[in-house]
């Protein structure tokens, strides 16, 4: 089987790092990480990014809460370049799912959606890089993941993004119906914590 890793990060010198190394086949973003990265403007920032990593496949998330300006954003993120993925959160922050949103760009063919994709036992999997960089310019990183499934529909209320439908392995809950303490002592992030925390 072949594994793709993605680095989720929106850090501009972090990207750059990878972007040179094999290992790291693309990149995948979000709102939160870049405000953490100190972008002022978001499509300045997203396209900076995109000076230097030309041909990796990189994920642009819309930070719009109604589908209307979803899909405006959704349609501008995908003119920024050929390598450029746009991202859809599940749900908004209300809760309410954007199908709508997800349907209206897979038919545009803005992104490919598999329609019999509920039939099928779709395997998943969240990764997260920690980097740590020192004013000497040494760093470390340091990967966490866990592995699951995707469940055919949502279920729970906890969490946010894919909690609802991502079911870790050799569980029955998807994240959106664990307790809280019970998911972030297993999830991605706390795994690499728990590998750099000692450089700490």
């Amino acid at each position: 089987m072949r594994t793709k890793i993605f680095c989720d990060i929106a850090d501009y010198k972090t990207i750059i790092y990878y972007n040179n190394k094999s290992i790291v086949d693309g990149f995948t973003t979000n709102p939160s990480l870049m405000r953490l990265a100190g972008a002022k403007n978001y499509k300045d920032y997203s396209l900076k990014i995109l000076n230097i990593c030309k041909k990796k496949p990189i994920s642009f998330e819309v930070f719009a809460d109604n589908p209307k300006e979803m899909l405006e954003q959704a349609y501008q993120i995908s003119t920024w370049g050929k390598n450029v993925y746009v991202k859809i959160p599940v749900v908004n922050s209300k809760g309410i799912f954007t199908g709508s949103v997800i349907k209206e760009l897979s038919d545009k063919g803005i992104s490919k959606k598999d329609k019999n994709w509920k039939k099928k036992k779709l395997g998943a999997r969240f990764i997260c890089v920690l980097t740590i960089f020192w004013p000497n310019g040494k760093f470390i990183s340091k990967i966490g993941k866990i592995e699951g499934r995707i469940s055919n529909l949502k279920r729970g209320k906890n969490g946010f993004g894919y909690d609802p439908i991502f079911i870790p392995k050799g569980k029955r809950l998807t994240f959106g119906e664990m307790d809280p303490h019970k998911k972030y002592s297993i999830d991605h992030r706390f795994n690499a914590f728990k590998k750099i925390k000692k450089f700490f």
